[in-house]
């Protein structure tokens, strides 16, 4: 008689069919694996909601309701829940951010409007964004944020060096300009958070997008343009 295991929920299902070569069936084995390994990624991050950061796996699994060697059967320890977790937060954080870069045209209010996202993720979810902090010394979490951070600065570069060649501007600067603002904009998110958000996240936003686009247009003003580009690109920015 085949043996049965308890699953995420306590219910008994059948244990991964070792040998069996038919496709089907291994295909919906691993669909049901990987729904409950989702299951217990949403468990772990309400456990860091109602926590903290320093949530241990006791808290994940009672709010899974599990027992711990459950959750061991689909990660072989903690720092590989936690990766898991990362990668959701990170998710979240893209999927926050890069809708807002795509959403407007006007130069200022692009760097107006990453900021404004990427300070908005950390207003609106805290404990999560100080757990990716936290955790940012474990090698693959580091690897999870900087990843996160390559990939938002690329889709910025990409939007800044299309609005600077519709200008007849040179694309050069874009990607140095788009990763000093994301690398600017996540230390003083860092300190926003380390420090309780002292600062309304309207009025910080217009502060970092003042001395940042004052950056920019210095350079940009600097370049060198036919005198008849540059007057145009007043007017525009006017």
């Amino acid at each position: 008689m085949q043996r049965t295991s308890t699953d995420v929920n306590g219910a008994d299902t059948p244990p991964e069919p070792a040998a069996d070569r038919r496709p089907g069936r291994r295909d919906r084995w691993a669909a049901h694996r990987e729904q409950r390994r989702q299951e217990l990624i949403g468990a772990a991050v309400q456990a860091l909601l109602r926590h903290g950061p320093q949530v241990d796996m006791d808290q994940v699994a009672a709010t899974a309701g599990v027992t711990k060697p459950v959750l061991y059967r689909y990660f072989a320890d903690k720092s590989q829940l936690w990766l898991a977790v990362s990668e959701v937060v990170a998710a979240r954080v893209v999927d926050t951010i890069a809708p807002a870069i795509e959403r407007v045209r006007e130069e200022r209010a692009l760097v107006e409007a990453t900021i404004d996202a990427y300070l908005g993720i950390i207003e609106s979810e805290p404990t999560l964004y100080r757990f990716l902090m936290h955790q940012a010394g474990h090698p693959g979490i580091h690897q999870v944020v900087a990843g996160t951070s390559r990939q938002v600065a690329a889709g910025l570069a990409r939007v800044i060096g299309d609005r600077l060649r519709a200008l007849g501007l040179d694309a050069g600067p874009a990607e140095p300009w788009a990763y000093g603002l994301v690398g600017f904009v996540q230390a003083v998110g860092d300190w926003w958070t380390a420090h309780g958000q002292p600062i309304r996240r309207a009025a910080l936003t217009d502060y970092l997008t003042t001395l940042l686009w004052s950056g920019i247009e210095g350079v940009r003003r600097g370049a060198d343009l036919a005198p008849e580009l540059t007057r145009a690109h007043e007017r525009i920015v006017r």
